[in-house]
Parts: structure tokens; C-alpha cells; sequence
């Protein structure tokens, strides 16, 4: 088996680990733009005013330097809120891509899975992913737990999870006012991933409005909202139209499936898609991914009926009495596919190992095949006898057979 690192195959869990801080620094660098661009247009259109009002000569020049300082006084507040902008998240969100940066190239530069420094790193990895694992399933505390134990808080996101649960709790409470200023941060990256998710939320602050029988700040809200949809949702405006005739009691279909309040539980899975899509983040947790992939590769048949259970394979890990399903690692695997061999690998029931040439299967009389390594240490321990644990049959070592594998 070889030892070399497959540097290519770790990074294409990696990405999302880049990219998160990537996509919050970017989101530092829209809000600096945005600051720089209209303190500077008021400098301009005082500047011009001062321009024109100069070469028409009806400027005095206490008031030219009064619109001096102004000027001065909004550059000075510009330069302020930049700084405390860089200091409070600016440089915060460098720092954690400095160290993420770092700790992908510690991997890049090893040559070989058997040195100190990638079991090193491998231990760090599954400190993140377990961390990653916590956040998904709400336990946040845990994950701060474990982050600040193993000193990797800039190398896991708790922030954006935190905020996720934040605004999903938000959405629990029927309030789409978290979400809807999420989407206002975040509208060009959601335009380019084609994402409805802000209509969907305008939509389901009107069915609140029609809900509570408020039609005229209904229609209100369908002027300043949802209009400007219309060229790629006209049928869905037109229905939430026809929604104001219907009481919330309404038996018709559409407009019951409109008042469903379900609807909030599928607006919390499309934020938090949303979120996962503007991040590169699986949806899956990142240690069931990297599980997957190795179940995947022991995954069979046989792990699913209780005669030809393995006790040291994964997938067969967990039996709970006669129940032919596995609950540990075997619920996991049972989302995978079943592994293909090209060459079947005969597995000792008693000892866990595969049998091959240098360890060959020896049958009993009956026909029960197990290693060769397992039965002469039971002979050893028995005086020659060994026992077939399926049957409790007893044989001399002698009487076993060599089985040859083709």
C-alpha cells in the first residue's frame, strides 16, 4: 500500500475552508466601497457647489471656508469609519485567512502520509470536522468547546453557523426581517447564483399581511416589493393577488397551500441552502462525507444479513439483537452504494482478517472456512483442537483442509 500523500484528493474538501472568509472579507470590502462612494459623492457635490458659486462670485470667503471645513470634516469621517471597519472586521477576517492559508500549505509542502507532521495536521483536520459536525447539529456550545480546547478557532466557522441559527430561529418566530437584511448583504452573489430566496420571503411577508387581514398594507407591499419580479414571477404576483378574496380558513387548494404554515419550515431550508451555496459548503457534514468515502469501499451485501456479520467491519458495527439492519457506522453506509471488487477478499470471521496467500483459509469438515493464523493460535491455546465457532464442532488442527483461492 502506498504511502504517498494524495495532496489533490485532501484539497477537494478544502474549499469551503478558503472560502468562507474569503466571501466575509469580500463582504468587508463592499461595505468599505460603499462608504468611500457616498462620503466622496457629498465631498463632490460640495466641491462643485463651491466651484460654481466661486466663479459666479456671490461666495464670501467666511463661507467658503465654512464649506471647506465641511468638506474636511466628511473626509475625516470617512478615513474614521475605514479604520474602525479594518480594526473590528477587516483585520479579524485577515488574520483567519492568513492561518487558513498556512495550514493547507503545512499539507502541500509533506511528501509522504507515514510523516509526524500529517498525522499532526490529519488530528487538526478532525478536530475542524468534528467541530463542523456540531454546528450542523445545533450544538454550538460543544463546538466552542472543543475549538477553543485544541486552540483552532480561526480554522472553524462557529460565526457563520452562529448566524445561521440566528436567523433561522428568527424564521422559527415567523420574522423575515434577519433573513431579508441577509439577502440585502448578500444580493449580487444571490443574483449570480440565480437564488429566489428574497422573493420567496417578500412573498411570505404579503400571505402574513393577507393572513392578518391587513389588504390595504398588502397591496402597499406588492407595489414597493413584489412588482419589480414580475418579469420572472408574474404567475405567483397574480395568485398572491387573488389571495386577498380568501380567508386563511379557505379550503381551495392553492391559497390553503399558500396560508400553510409549513411554508416557514421550507423558507429556513432555502436560507440556509442559500447560505451554503454563497460559501461552497456540502450539505452534508464534512465527517459523514469523508465516512462515505470509506464505506463506500467496504459496504456489502453480506454486512446486512446476521449469519455473515463481521465483527470488525464498520458497516456491520452496531447490530442492535436480530435486527438484520446495522445502527452504528452501518446507518451511515446504508446511504452509500455497495462497493465493487473486481477480485473478491475473503475476510476470517474469527479474526477480522483478509485471507490470502500469506494467511490462507482452512476448512472443516463441514465446509466452514476461517484463516489460518486464527485457528492455529486457537490450536495453540487448546491443544491442537479447534472449534468452529458457527457449529461448536471440534477437530483436530490436522483435519483441516487448505482452501486455494482462484
Amino acid at each position: 500500500m502506498t504511502s504517498k500523500l494524495n495532496s489533490e484528493g485532501i484539497m477537494l474538501f478544502e474549499q469551503p475552508f478558503a472560502r468562507v472568509p474569503y466571501e466575509n472579507y469580500r463582504k468587508i470590502f463592499r461595505t468599505s466601497q460603499k462608504n468611500v462612494e457616498r462620503e466622496l459623492g457629498g465631498v463632490q457635490t460640495l466641491s462643485n457647489e463651491l466651484l460654481t458659486r466661486t466663479s459666479s462670485r456671490s461666495l464670501s470667503s467666511e463661507d467658503a471656508l465654512k464649506s471647506i471645513d465641511n468638506m474636511i470634516g466628511k473626509v475625516e469621517n470617512l478615513k474614521r469609519k475605514l479604520s474602525d471597519l479594518h480594526e473590528t472586521a477587516g483585520k479579524p477576517t485577515q488574520d483567519v485567512m492568513r492561518e487558513r492559508l498556512h495550514h493547507l500549505a503545512t499539507v502541500e509542502a509533506l511528501q509522504s502520509t507515514t510523516q509526524p507532521e500529517f498525522s499532526r495536521w490529519a488530528d487538526t483536520r478532525l478536530d475542524r470536522w468534528l467541530v463542523d459536525w456540531c454546528l450542523r447539529a445545533g450544538k454550538e456550545k460543544s463546538a466552542r468547546s472543543i475549538a477553543k480546547e485544541k486552540g483552532i478557532e480561526t480554522l472553524v466557522d462557529i460565526d457563520l453557523f452562529s448566524d445561521i441559527r440566528r436567523i433561522e430561529d428568527a424564521l422559527g418566530r415567523h420574522s423575515c426581517t434577519e433573513a431579508l437584511a441577509w439577502c440585502s448583504e448578500n444580493k449580487t452573489a444571490l443574483r449570480k447564483i440565480k437564488s429566489t430566496l428574497e422573493f420567496d420571503l417578500r412573498m411570505q411577508e404579503y400571505i402574513e399581511l393577507s393572513r392578518a387581514g391587513n389588504r390595504i398594507e398588502a397591496i402597499a407591499y406588492s407595489k414597493k416589493y413584489l412588482i419589480s419580479w414580475q418579469e420572472t414571477h408574474i404567475a405567483q404576483i397574480q395568485q398572491l393577488s387573488a389571495l386577498l378574496a380568501f380567508p386563511s380558513t379557505t379550503i381551495c387548494g392553492p391559497y390553503k397551500r399558500l396560508y400553510d404554515t409549513s411554508r416557514w419550515h421550507t423558507l429556513a431550508k432555502s436560507f440556509r441552502l442559500a447560505i451554503y451555496n454563497l460559501n461552497t459548503l456540502s450539505t452534508e457534514p464534512l465527517l459523514h462525507l469523508a465516512l462515505y468515502a470509506g464505506l463506500v469501499a467496504l459496504k456489502l451485501p453480506a454486512c446486512f444479513d446476521p449469519v455473515t456479520k463481521n465483527v470488525d467491519c464498520p458497516v456491520c458495527d452496531g447490530e442492535s439483537g436480530d435486527s438484520p439492519v446495522p445502527l452504528g457506522l452501518g446507518k451511515l453506509a446504508g446511504e452509500v452504494p455497495y462497493s465493487h471488487h473486481a477480485n473478491s477478499t475473503i475476510v476470517c470471521r474469527i479474526s477480522g482478517k483478509i485471507m490470502d496467500e500469506d494467511n490462507m483459509p482452512m476448512a472443516f469438515p463441514d465446509g466452514h472456512v476461517y484463516s489460518r493464523e486464527a485457528l492455529e493460535d486457537m490450536a495453540a491455546r487448546n491443544g491442537g483442537i479447534v472449534t468452529c465457532p458457527r457449529t461448536g464442532k471440534s477437530v483436530p488442527f490436522g483435519e483441516l483442509k487448505k482452501v486455494f483461492i482462484s
